[in-house]
């Protein structure tokens, strides 16, 4: 099974970017869908966006046009380009394998005024 590990979080003044990767480790993630969530104390893990194996990506709605979710298949690595960042986007931001439902830890994003 696939372990995850995201980095890439920390603090950041609204209207700022924010680059969020999401290494996999113990198998290979190129035909498996990836998909990145978010967690706050209210909000449950929040679906974010996901990129497909052949790179189509798809995303909330609130983040359309600002969040970029790519893949590196050769080096094993999901990333979520966070630009025009807004105070509501403050999370724990998690990335999920689809084959098993596997996540990462998480890794905290905090968006200041």
């Amino acid at each position: 099974q696939v372990q995850l590990v995201e980095s890439g979080g920390g603090m950041v003044q609204s209207g700022g970017s924010l680059g969020l990767s999401c290494q996999a480790s113990g198998g290979s993630i190129d035909s498996i869908t990836m998909g990145w969530y978010r967690q706050t104390p209210t909000i449950e893990r929040e679906w974010v966006g996901e990129i497909t194996r052949d790179g189509i990506a798809h995303y909330q709605e609130s983040v359309k046009g600002r969040f970029t979710i790519s893949r590196d298949n050769d080096n094993n690595v999901l990333y979520l380009q966070m630009n025009n960042l807004k105070l509501e986007d403050s999370a724990v931001y998690h990335c999920r394998e689809y084959q098993y439902g596997g996540w990462g830890p998480g890794t905290r994003v905090t968006v200041f005024p």
